[in-house]
């Protein structure tokens, strides 16, 4: 069974644990992110963790900037990536922020594009660095 439950840090700090436990894999130990750039932030995101018979496998957030909404931090674990949980997560947020009516835009790792591309995320600008790894600007149309 697949569940996706959302949260605030402060209300829910046992899901956060384990949303940050998969950031800690995928960011930090996989792409060598810096930690104190990863846990910035916090407090003011609303966050997602897709669990999959009890086991949480995914993660993703969104916040309020004077841009617009930034969907932020989507990881899923290696082993489980290429099982559409991405996807799921990510439909899940765009279902919750379209009623907000404002800009929604993220910051796509490189090989991500092709993913946000699938759901309606156009590249705007030039390639840029963000935590030592090249990332796109993208806007939802």
């Amino acid at each position: 069974m697949i569940l996706i439950k959302k949260y605030r840090i402060k209300d829910r700090p046992d899901l956060a644990e384990r949303g940050n436990a998969i950031r800690r894999i995928v960011f930090i130990d996989e792409m060598l992110v810096d930690p104190e750039l990863e846990y910035e932030n916090e407090e003011e995101a609303v966050h997602y963790l897709l669990i999959v018979d009890g086991m949480a496998v995914s993660t993703a957030r969104w916040r309020e900037t004077e841009k617009g909404i930034k969907l932020e931090r989507f990881a899923t674990l290696r082993e489980q990536r290429g099982k559409g949980y991405g996807a799921s997560i990510l439909k899940k947020v765009i279902e919750d922020v379209v009623p907000l009516h404002k800009t929604i835009y993220l910051h796509s790792q490189v090989n991500a594009v092709s993913f946000y591309e699938k759901y309606r995320f156009v590249k705007e600008g030039q390639m840029f660095i963000e935590a030592d790894i090249e990332h796109y600007y993208m806007k939802r149309k």
